[in-house]
C-alpha cells in the first residue's frame, strides 16, 4: 500500500502557533507525524517575529520556510510549485487568532487542522462555516479524545444499538491547575486561558467542557435540544469560569450533565464519560484510556481492553489501535488517530476525489460551529441563574 492512497506521498505541514513554550504546538507537530504519513515543514511558530524564527530548529523547521506570520507563510508557499508547497496548515494557537489563521488558509486553498475550541465566539465560527462550504479543503478540530480506540470501540456498539435506547450521558472534566492564580505567576498557558480578550466568554468551560460535550454527542450521535448550565468563579481576581455544571435535555428525552474544574485540589486530567442505554451502560476514564466498563444488570461487569486482536473488539475500535495488548497507547496516539483521518480526506482532495464532509470520524467545522454554540449558550444561561435555553443549531446539524 503506498502512502497516503492514491497520493503515495507524505503531506506536507505547517504549523502556526507552537513556539517556545508551547505545550499544544509539540502534541500536533508529534501527532500529525507518528504514523509517517506527513512531514513538518514549514511554520510561522509565533505572533513574535524573533520568537518564531528562534523557535523553528526545534522542529527541524529550514530557515527559508521558518516564517514570521502566517500571512507571509501563506503568501510565499502559494508562490511555490505545487509539488513543494503545504498541504495543509495546523493551528496551535490562542483561541482569538484561530479564525484570522483558518479563515486565511482556507481561503488560499490549503486544508486546516485546527485546536479548539474553532474560534473565539459563535460569529466567527458561523462565518468560518460559511467559508469553508464555499471552499473543498479538509477542515479538521483536534478534539482529541474522539481517538481513543476505546471511545471508537464505545462508539461503534452505542451506534449498533447494543446499549439500547440512551437515557443519559454523564460526563465530567477535573482539573486542579488553576486552584491558585497562576494567570499572575508568569504561566503563560494560565495567563491567556483566562484573559477574556483571548480566551472567550467562558474560562474552564471554554477550555474543558467543549471536549466533554463534544464527547458525548460523538460517542452517541443524540442531538441537543436544551441546556441549563451555572458557572462559578472561585479564585479571586479571576475574569472567567473556573467550575460550572450543565444541563442538558436531548431531542431523544435523554438527559446529560457536564461537569468541568479547573480548580480540585489533586486533580490532574480526569476527564471521565458515562453512558446508560436500556439495554447496558459503560464508563470510561481519560486516565486510564485502554479500558472500557460495561455493566449489565445481573451479569458480571464486563472491562474490555484495547486489543486489536480480541474478537470482542469492532472495526472502529480495532482500526484506532497500532501495537498488541498490553502496551498502552495513549494522549499522542489518539490525537495522531485524529490527523490520520484527516489525512485520509486531504489525500482525496489532492486527487480529486470527494470526500464526506458533515458526517466524519474526525471533528469537522460542522461539529465546530456547535461547539462554540455551546460555550455561548451555557454562559448566557449561566448569566440567567441557570435558565433553560436552546442547544439547536440549525447550520450545525447533521
Amino acid at each position: 500500500m503506498g502512502m497516503n492512497e492514491p497520493l503515495n506521498r507524505k503531506l506536507r505541514m505547517a504549523l502556526v502557533g507552537g513556539g517556545q513554550g508551547s505545550f499544544i504546538g509539540r502534541v500536533h507537530s508529534i501527532a500529525a507525524c507518528l504514523d509517517n504519513r506527513a512531514v513538518l515543514t514549514a511554520g510561522a511558530l509565533s505572533s513574535n517575529p524573533e520568537r518564531a524564527k528562534a523557535s523553528a530548529p526545534d522542529y527541524g523547521i529550514e530557515d527559508t520556510r521558518a516564517y514570521t506570520s502566517y500571512q507571509e507563510m501563506l503568501e510565499a508557499e502559494l508562490k511555490l510549485p505545487a509539488d513543494e508547497r503545504i498541504d495543509f496548515v495546523s493551528i496551535a494557537t490562542p483561541n482569538h487568532v484561530h479564525f484570522e489563521v483558518a479563515e486565511a488558509a482556507v481561503k488560499a486553498g490549503f486544508n486546516v487542522v485546527c485546536d479548539k475550541p474553532m474560534t473565539y465566539d459563535l460569529a466567527q465560527a458561523e462565518q468560518l462555516l460559511e467559508t469553508v462550504q464555499s471552499s473543498d479543503v479538509v477542515f479538521a478540530l483536534s478534539h482529541n479524545y474522539t481517538g481513543y480506540p476505546m471511545i471508537r470501540q464505545a462508539r461503534e456498539m452505542i451506534l449498533s444499538g447494543e446499549l439500547g435506547e440512551i437515557n443519559a450521558i454523564r460526563s465530567q472534566y477535573i482539573q486542579g491547575w488553576l486552584v491558585e492564580a497562576m494567570e499572575h505567576q508568569e504561566s503563560k498557558q494560565a495567563a491567556w486561558r483566562t484573559d477574556p480578550s483571548k480566551s472567550g466568554a467562558a474560562g474552564a468551560f471554554g477550555d474543558i467542557a467543549t471536549h466533554a460535550y463534544n464527547l458525548g454527542r460523538f460517542m452517541t450521535g443524540l442531538l441537543p435540544d436544551q441546556v441549563s448550565c451555572h458557572l462559578k468563579t472561585f479564585v479571586d481576581g479571576r475574569r472567567l469560569d473556573d467550575y460550572g455544571t450543565a444541563i442538558i435535555t436531548y431531542e431523544n428525552g435523554a438527559l446529560g450533565s457536564v461537569t468541568a474544574s479547573q480548580i480540585t485540589h489533586g486533580r490532574e486530567n480526569d476527564f471521565e464519560i458515562e453512558i446508560d442505554g436500556t439495554k447496558g451502560s459503560l464508563k470510561w476514564r481519560q486516565e486510564n484510556p485502554n479500558e472500557m466498563i460495561v455493566r449489565h444488570n445481573g451479569k458480571p461487569h464486563q472491562i474490555y481492553t484495547r486489543d486489536p486482536k480480541a474478537a470482542h473488539i469492532n472495526a472502529m475500535g480495532r482500526a484506532a489501535c497500532r501495537i498488541p495488548a498490553g502496551h498502552p497507547e495513549a494522549f499522542f496516539e489518539a490525537f495522531a488517530n485524529v490527523y490520520n483521518a484527516a489525512f485520509d480526506d486531504m489525500a482525496k482532495r489532492a486527487c480529486g476525489e470527494t470526500f464526506e464532509r458533515r458526517d466524519s470520524v474526525y471533528t469537522n467545522c460542522y461539529d465546530g460551529v456547535e461547539g462554540m454554540f455551546f460555550i455561548q449558550q451555557c454562559v448566557a444561561s449561566s448569566q440567567e441563574n441557570a435558565a433553560w435555553v436552546p442547544l439547536r443549531h440549525e447550520a450545525a446539524r447533521k
